[in-house]
């Protein structure tokens, strides 16, 4: 039985959900999340199985749902960005980057609600995106159960998840929207040099309350790296290097205008980025780099700009021992300093086979290139009704699909590449005003 909870107007205006006289609203985690644990053990089936309920999931979701297609979602809502996001990191999207499909439960539309504009409220914050999500997902009425899941099969046709806790879930179809967390990034020779218990990558290392009057290195010279820098001055840290290998990129706002246009017609023609010439990706793709990889935003200047922060371009790690006063890390420059950790700021990079339901499962049924699953124009892969979003999907999509910018974008072409394949038979309407049943989410853990 699913655990509901009467809170009061104040309780509700905090956790920034829609108050109304006697709301009577499912047990919430943090940030306003619907969520409830399922019984172990059960047979469960649908039509549509979602992995992963962060922005990707979640706006399929709602897609799913306006369309009247029976669905499960199998993911925390936003937990990558709850437990592997600093609390106080700035976003470097902007208010028009919205997760609804229907272009009715928008960013704009929350702000409005809460008599605030976009202007009030730039550069967007974790905190507040979550906000958004929370509100997002109570009134698109997604609830979640959690679970996990650990393999991913075929049987009989049709698929099967099987959790954590024994339960199997049988689908139609599925859709993988595990965004970043399985893929991030460390280089071998650099984490061979550093000891276990003294490195993490960013998305390990966000609770910097552990680092104050601590010595820190981050490796990496991109957007992440300047911001943990920031966040872990900010904690209190006695020192912060920086270390990368390219000049120190610009303080200047990244332009992401001409970008909606490109990503829109992702909906209406899904094909049209690998039907670029070679050239002509590598044009777009090298914009998209520079935009985010060349332009650090300017907000970050200031609060990097002090004495106990060393930056040290173009250069590499070419050493660290253990010492009495913690690691001694030389640079390849001949420069040395002493520090207590180490933050890899080294990005994501995609890899099917760290997916451990995949390993477990289908991986040898699919075909990979590079670590990528080779997709159709629909999202789809050779394994028939099996789909891939987020940034697993980069290759075949272009660098967008890496943002959420590309959120509804691609909820629209997946939706109803799975209405075609479930046969038509869930697709009853396309108005949000009611719905005629609820949807269900499943909650990784």
């Amino acid at each position: 039985m699913e655990k509901r909870v009467r809170l009061s107007r104040r309780q509700l205006v905090a956790s920034g959900l829609a108050v109304g006289g006697g709301l009577l609203v499912p047990a919430l985690g943090p940030w306003g999340f619907s969520s409830a644990r399922a019984n172990a053990g059960q047979e469960l089936s649908t039509d549509l199985l979602i992995v992963g309920a962060g922005p990707f999931g979640l706006g399929l979701a709602a897609y799913a749902q306006a369309h009247d297609i029976e669905h499960r979602v199998v993911g925390v809502g936003m937990g990558f960005w709850r437990d592997n996001m600093p609390e106080g990191m700035l976003l470097r999207s902007t208010c028009d980057w919205s997760l609804d499909p229907l272009n009715i439960h928008t960013i704009d539309a929350y702000l409005q609600k809460a008599g605030k504009r976009c202007s009030d409220v730039e550069p967007l914050s974790r905190g507040f995106y979550l906000d958004y999500a929370a509100w997002f997902q109570q009134e698109k009425a997604i609830e979640s159960t959690v679970a996990t899941v650990q393999t991913l099969v075929r049987e009989g046709g049709e698929f099967v998840a099987i959790t954590g806790d024994g339960s199997r879930i049988r689908s139609r179809a599925v859709v993988l929207a595990i965004g970043f967390g399985y893929f991030a990034h460390v280089p071998a020779d650099l984490a061979a040099m550093v000891p276990g218990d003294r490195h993490g990558h960013t998305c390990d290392f966000v609770d910097f309350r552990q680092l104050k009057g601590r010595r820190v290195l981050i490796i990496g010279g991109r957007q992440s790296a300047f911001e943990w820098t920031a966040l872990i001055r900010e904690a209190g840290a006695d020192a912060v290097h920086v270390c990368y290998r390219h000049d120190t990129p610009r303080f200047t706002t990244a332009d992401w205008s001409w970008v909606n246009a490109l990503v829109e017609r992702i909906s209406v023609d899904p094909g049209w980025y690998r039907r670029l010439g070679p050239d002509e990706k590598n044009q777009l793709n090298r914009r998209f780099w520079e935009e985010g990889r060349l332009k650090l935003e300017p907000w970050l200047a200031p609060r990097i700009d002090h004495s106990n922060v060393h930056l040290h371009p173009h250069t590499n790690v070419a050493g660290v021992d253990l010492g009495g006063s913690g690691m001694e890390v030389t640079l390849d420059n001949g420069h040395a300093f002493s520090v207590d950790h180490t933050v890899f700021a080294t990005g994501y990079r995609v890899d099917l086979s760290r997916v451990p339901f995949l390993s477990n499962g289908l991986l040898p049924s699919l075909r990979v290139q590079d670590g990528f699953p080779e997709l159709d124009t629909n999202f789809q892969t050779n394994v028939p009704g099996l789909y891939v979003t987020s940034l697993a999907a980069t290759r075949d999509f272009g660098s967008f699909l890496g943002f959420t910018v590309s959120v509804r974008a691609q909820a629209k072409v997946i939706g109803d590449a799975v209405r075609q394949h479930l046969g038509g038979s869930a697709a009853v309407a396309h108005a949000v005003g009611g719905l005629s049943r609820r949807r269900w989410v499943v909650g990784q853990i």
